[in-house]
């Protein structure tokens, strides 16, 4: 194994060490704003900053917080992480997927990721919470070495999105989303917008797709959860926005994780 290959599992000896847990089930990856999901899930102790931790990339992006926590949720050790790093921060493919397989280091089979997206259907209005059943990934980039053929055809697991849709008292949109991630960090332009609607996208976003070839190169299960909060091209698209719209998902986003946690297999 080359240095940069095991730099996750450098990473993930000394996050373990630093948390007293040696082992993890689940890793969830939040979105912008939606760090309190921790507190929700039950966290109970101080977080670990994560960007102290050996090769860790710096997090750069509003909403992201480069922090983690260790929680029992029912039988099983979920490791939850409070943002992520992109590309439009400046890093590499191979470093914006480091926390992911940091996590994955530490024992995770299965990964939750949520992503603020922009909608690109008139009917997904905001604050609408989707469950990802595909991806496009347009930024031209792959967190992938060498002659690596990964099969991406269900990248997200349908017995993790069928799970999610059946959490009580949570309101998900039934229909399977397709997620495109642009590079960023500009939002998209009403040409790009039509453009990726005839692509056969309906929520655009600017992470998550790297991070679940990553994982599906690892052989994780994958459950993606999108929250729009914005229409693409449309006006609600600052950072105030976006934190009002992830507040108020929060519990929802916290309800979901909880029953998927506890009722797979």
């Amino acid at each position: 194994m080359t240095e940069a290959a095991d730099r996750p599992g450098r990473t993930a000896h000394e996050l373990a060490r630093r948390l007293g847990v040696d082992h993890h089930d689940v890793l969830v990856i939040l979105g912008s704003g939606l760090g309190g999901v921790a507190e929700q899930l039950g966290a109970d102790s101080p977080s670990l900053t994560l960007d102290t931790l050996p090769y860790f990339p710096h997090f750069t992006a509003p909403g992201h917080r480069a922090e983690a926590w260790s929680i029992a949720v029912g039988t099983r050790q979920v490791l939850v992480m409070a943002g992520r790093c992109h590309l439009y921060e400046g890093h590499t493919p191979d470093e914006t997927v480091h926390p992911l397989r940091t996590g994955l280091a530490t024992g995770c089979d299965t990964v939750i990721l949520s992503a603020a997206v922009g909608s690109l259907r008139p009917d997904l209005s905001t604050g609408a919470l989707v469950v990802l059943a595909d991806q496009i990934n347009l930024t031209g980039r792959t967190p992938l070495a060498g002659p690596q053929f990964i099969d991406m055809v269900d990248a997200y697991d349908p017995t993790l999105r069928a799970l999610a849709l059946a959490t009580p008292e949570v309101t998900l949109d039934p229909r399977p989303a397709v997620y495109a991630q642009v590079p960023g960090p500009q939002f998209e332009t009403p040409a790009e917008v039509r453009m990726l609607g005839a692509l056969g996208a309906d929520v655009v976003g600017m992470s998550l797709a790297l991070e679940t070839i990553a994982a599906r190169e690892a052989g994780a299960r994958v459950l993606g959860l999108g929250m729009v909060t914005n229409a693409a091209a449309g006006p609600d698209t600052g950072g105030d926005d976006i934190a009002r719209v992830a507040l108020a998902a929060t519990a929802s986003v916290a309800a979901i994780v909880r029953h998927v946690v506890v009722s797979m297999s």
